[in-house]
């Protein structure tokens, strides 16, 4: 999908923001190695250029969720290490070894893929194997890890470089126990696996949620996502690093009208003007990933540094705002959806309680048709 980019919206990513949260979040983790999560387009920002900043900050590797995504770093000319967080499909594989991408493991049918094709290539491919302490999502049983990461580490062509889990409620410091537990289950695996006389360099467990609040989780790596992009993992976790948020989202008004008392606007009527006002019309809609339900959730921009409600519903292409009878607002007046204006501010975090979700979806949602400009950082 193209970006619109003759339509007056972007999202700001600050480069500058991005470096900082990585010192912050590796000077406090120290001494573990962090790698920088850039899944998901960098969780909106743009995964080429956060990767870049992120490493400039202190990251020594990336992670990524697909191959496509590995792949696409790159080919941007990215050399650094990038882990794949899933096993990939066996059909994969060729991209995994000629794009020198790290694959987590958890089947034998995979390792027995990836091993024939490194073999063809005639290289060792590095790899991790990932243990499911009770989040259930992926990863094998921690026996079944064990024997797997001895198969990787006896079979030619391959190198056991990771053995790793994922921390299913690591925000939530009350429920310290589940992560705990999970802990012990990894650690026990961990000691069967030394009984072998296998040692991996990269012990993982930690998330942004471990990194921050479960320093028994750190290893000697942790993988940190959301925290860079300047946002604590969940509300027990807020001020345990300075992050500041490393986007903003931001739009001109193209259109004004003033209205009469008791006219509907958008879709539905659903907004009926309670007194006589001036309606400005944002180019920006659920198509952009600003979410309808955010219409019905008392949602608010930032026009001139002053907070204003959103009128009616938004609608796919464009919101509507109501900006009161003694508004002077004019097209091409900035809008704030996300970030600062003045000395107000609309966080993903206000989205996300607003609508009962995380911060984590409401940066990723946003679409590709808005242009990510740049500032600061390396990019």
């Amino acid at each position: 999908m193209p970006e619109a980019r003759t339509r007056p919206a972007w999202a700001m990513v600050d480069l500058d923001a991005v470096q900082a949260n990585t010192r912050a979040v590796l000077e406090f983790v120290r001494p573990a190695e962090v790698c920088a999560v850039v899944k998901a387009n960098g969780y909106g920002h743009g995964a080429e250029a956060v990767a870049r900043a992120a490493l400039s900050g202190g990251a020594t590797r990336l992670g990524v969720a697909l191959t496509e995504e590995g792949v696409a770093l790159r080919k941007a000319g990215i050399d650094a290490p990038i882990l794949l967080l899933s096993q990939p499909v066996n059909a994969a594989m060729v991209d995994v070894v000629n794009y020198a991408l790290t694959p987590t493991l958890y089947s034998p049918d995979a390792i027995r893929s990836l091993a024939r094709v490194a073999a063809r290539r005639g290289v060792t491919v590095a790899a991790h194997v990932k243990v499911d302490t009770g989040m259930h999502r992926v990863g094998a049983d921690p026996d079944s890890a064990v024997g797997l990461a001895v198969q990787v580490a006896e079979t030619r062509g391959l190198e056991l470089e990771g053995f790793y889990t994922h921390l299913a409620v690591s925000e939530d410091l009350g429920r310290t126990g589940v992560t705990e537990a999970a802990l012990d289950r990894f650690d026990d695996a961990v000691e069967k696996l030394a009984a072998h006389g296998l040692t991996p360099r990269l012990l993982h467990a930690a998330n942004s949620g471990g990194a921050l609040g479960h320093p028994r989780s750190r290893y000697s790596m942790v993988r940190a996502g959301i925290a860079l992009y300047g946002y604590a993992p969940g509300p027990d976790l807020a001020g345990r690093v300075p992050l500041r948020p490393a986007m903003e989202l931001r739009a001109q008004v193209t259109h004004v009208q003033s209205l009469a008392a008791g006219e509907g606007v958008s879709y539905g009527l659903r907004y009926t003007t309670p007194h006589p006002t001036v309606i400005a019309t944002v180019p920006l809609g659920y198509a952009d990933g600003v979410p309808r339900a955010l219409s019905a959730a008392h949602g608010c921009v930032l026009v001139d540094g002053a907070r204003l409600p959103i009128a009616g519903t938004i609608t796919m292409d464009q919101l509507m705002v109501d900006c009161g009878p003694e508004s002077t607002v004019t097209p091409g007046d900035v809008v704030v959806l996300l970030g600062t204006q003045g000395d107000e501010t609309i966080s993903a975090e206000e989205w996300a309680e607003r609508l009962g979700t995380i911060s984590y979806e409401v940066l990723c949602g946003i679409g590709p048709r808005v242009p990510r400009r740049t500032q600061g950082g390396v990019a």
